[in-house]
């Protein structure tokens, strides 16, 4: 069969210039000339892209920028020999030649015991590889009805308080994509998603002080759909009385107290338990959770949920990026690892088997069983009590071998429950595994980053570098 494909009219409704239709014979075709260049296995994935951004700063158009994007990947094996290849050039030259390339690499490849297709028992087939999870929402947007949304938003932010006296700016963004995948095991499958966003970053600062007594912040929302995004003023004033708040800012003495950190923040410590428990860091024995499987590595009140199938979850997918369908699961239970995050690859490296996580978690959900609903941040402030709470953090201060923790950090001094001045130009140092296990409270103030839902988290004591 011919490697062929025929350029449509672009769609109105998507933007696509391509059909799902024209994926797959693209994907069949690919790999039927795999199949008779002598491959013993295969597997294609091909991609179309297309979005709008634009950014605006003090009332005036900064950047309008258009993307279009294709891809067609190829992985060739040849025994445990595999080989990849890739091109943005959709001809039947072009694809025959990537081919071609991904077989030639395969051949003078050594040899990985670990290497190959998923399983086919692990495949997702049929209706699994179908699952429709109400991704795709395409936003029918253009320039002009996004510079006036990200102006609205910004004017927003500029007229809280006379003291917000510039911005770094407000943007929109409009993204749509599609795929379609399929391998030699029997594997098909594919589906359009979008992911939309707001975002702005005003700039506070007191009159006649000098830049000590400027601070930025940031706000933005973003959703698989545009009508459930954030209204534009909405996020132009949060992020005004975010940047407000922080003005002032001080450093405090060195210390060791208890840290509250904000639920956008808290995030970062569910990603670093997902980093220490993913098959590349743990079968390269680069992690500080080794062998923690059914071992408590939380304390007995956490619960880590994942649930792969959320309708429009921004981490929501039916199967992985090999195939592999995608299952709900506790990935922690009453603070016990119950699975870890495994490829294909990762899984034989460790003698076990893919937990259809190629390509990372998928809407990851930390609760704990002594959260009430009354549990706000109010609430949490109270159960800190006298100590730091946490609202942005710098660096990328993570050791996943050691567990050495030390990032520099901004937010508040807590006293008697209370906040008591904004803090800034400070660093907050400790253990990570010794962070995991000292958590004793997270609120009721969930908030969704990506593929993770977390609240505030208040660890029981950690160092703080200040003055």
């Amino acid at each position: 069969m011919p490697l062929t494909a025929s350029l449509p009219a672009p769609s109105t409704r998507t933007g696509f210039a391509y059909s799902r239709e024209q994926f797959q014979q693209l994907v069949d075709d690919t790999l039927a000339h795999a199949k008779s260049l002598g491959a013993s296995d295969a597997g294609v994935e091909v991609s179309e892209g297309v979005g709008l951004s634009v950014s605006v700063r003090k009332g005036e158009i900064e950047t309008i920028e258009r993307n279009r994007d294709k891809s067609i990947g190829v992985s060739v094996y040849l025994g445990q020999r595999r080989g990849n290849a890739s091109t943005s050039d959709f001809s039947r030259a072009a694809l025959r030649q990537t081919v071609q390339a991904a077989y030639d690499i395969a051949r003078f490849t050594a040899e990985d015991p670990a290497a190959g297709l998923p399983d086919e028992q692990d495949l997702a087939l049929g209706e699994a590889a179908t699952r429709d999870l109400d991704l795709f929402h395409p936003w029918n947007i253009d320039a002009e009805r996004a510079v006036e949304i990200a102006t609205r938003c910004e004017r927003a932010a500029l007229a809280v308080d006379r003291r917000i006296t510039n911005s770094e700016g407000a943007g929109i963004s409009a993204q749509q994509s599609h795929f379609f995948a399929g391998n030699t095991r029997g594997f098909r499958g594919g589906y359009a998603s979008s992911r939309h966003s707001l975002s702005v970053a005003p700039i506070a600062s007191l009159p006649g002080v000098g830049g000590d007594n400027m601070q930025r912040d940031a706000w933005y929302s973003s959703m698989r759909a545009p009508q459930d995004l954030a209204a534009p003023e909405a996020v132009g004033r949060y992020a005004a009385e975010r940047a407000l708040s922080r003005l002032n800012s001080r450093k405090v003495p060195t210390c060791e107290v208890p840290v509250l950190f904000e639920s956008t923040v808290a995030a970062g410590l569910l990603g670093s338990y997902v980093q220490a428990t993913s098959g590349g860091a743990l079968y390269r024995k680069s992690s500080l959770l080794l062998d923690s499987l059914g071992k408590p590595v939380l304390p007995d009140h956490i619960d880590i949920h994942e649930d792969p199938h959320r309708s429009r979850g921004k981490g929501s997918a039916p199967f992985d990026d090999e195939g592999v369908v995608t299952r709900v699961r506790d990935a922690v239970k009453g603070g016990v690892v119950q699975g870890y995050f495994l490829s294909s690859y990762s899984a034989r490296k460790l003698g076990m088997r893919t937990t259809g996580h190629a390509g990372g978690s998928q809407n990851l959900t930390l609760t704990s069983r002594l959260t009430d609903p009354s549990d706000d941040l109010e609430a949490m402030l109270r159960k800190l009590h006298r100590g730091l709470f946490v609202i942005e953090l710098m660096g990328q201060g993570v050791n996943y071998v050691t567990g050495d923790y030390s990032r520099g950090a901004a937010g508040f001094w807590v006293e008697n429950g209370r906040i008591a001045y904004p803090v800034h130009e400070i660093t907050i140092a400790g253990n990570l595994r010794e962070m995991l296990k000292n958590i004793v409270a997270v609120g009721a103030d969930a908030y969704t980053l990506g593929g993770k839902t977390i609240a505030s988290v208040l660890i029981q004591r950690m160092k703080i570098a200040g003055s």
